[in-house]
């Protein structure tokens, strides 16, 4: 397991960067249009009518390798797919920088992963992520079937890079989205996110 071994002033500037997102939680989530690994466009308005989680990704930062190495995030795409919910994983790591990855790059290590994302979204130059003020990664956003955003911030309440801590964690994400399935409010609608800084341009 991955123990505790990042650099603290990594977390603790993520930490005290704050909530201050860009988008507004309760207000319609802005369409965007990004390339997936096998050059497909989607827009976000594609899946108009079904949820949709945003999911910000880095496979060399430690706290997404705590969700990834014991199965965490992947068993959370298998699940909530399976529910017909969208799963968008987005890469907004700028060519050059931890993180970045060719779309036939993105392919192989997908798969070397078992990930279960609905797809892999690319935006190397960071527009969609400056657009939704994705800070780390993870970053999760979930927006409900009539494209308001309804979630956004941390995976979890265990900001660490220990996958020992996910069994004790209560998972925001998981949450949400079990409330809106359920045709509920949301209770928690944001939180701070937490993880290594999103490598931008």
């Amino acid at each position: 397991m991955i123990k505790h071994v990042v650099m603290a002033g990594v977390l603790s500037a993520v930490l005290a960067a704050g909530v201050r997102a860009e988008v507004t939680t309760g207000a319609a989530a802005p369409d965007f249009t990004l390339t997936d690994t096998s050059r497909t466009s989607h827009n976000l308005s594609d899946f108009k009518g079904k949820v949709v989680v945003l999911e910000w990704v880095n496979h060399g930062c430690p706290f997404v390798v705590k969700h990834y190495s014991p199965g965490n995030m992947q068993g959370l795409q298998a699940d909530y797919t399976s529910k017909g919910v969208v799963w968008l994983s987005i890469c907004s790591s700028a060519e050059g920088k931890q993180g970045y990855y060719t779309a036939e790059g993105w392919q192989k290590l997908n798969a070397e992963k078992g990930g279960k994302a609905t797809a892999i979204l690319l935006d190397p130059e960071g527009t969609v992520g400056k657009l939704y003020g994705a800070k780390t990664t993870p970053h999760m956003y979930v927006i409900n079937a009539e494209g308001t955003l309804v979630y956004q911030g941390a995976i979890d309440d265990k900001p660490s890079t220990d996958s020992d801590d996910i069994p004790g964690a209560k998972n925001y994400v998981k949450a949400a989205l079990d409330e809106v399935l359920a045709g509920k409010p949301v209770t928690m609608g944001q939180t701070k996110p937490y993880g290594c800084g999103v490598k931008y341009k």
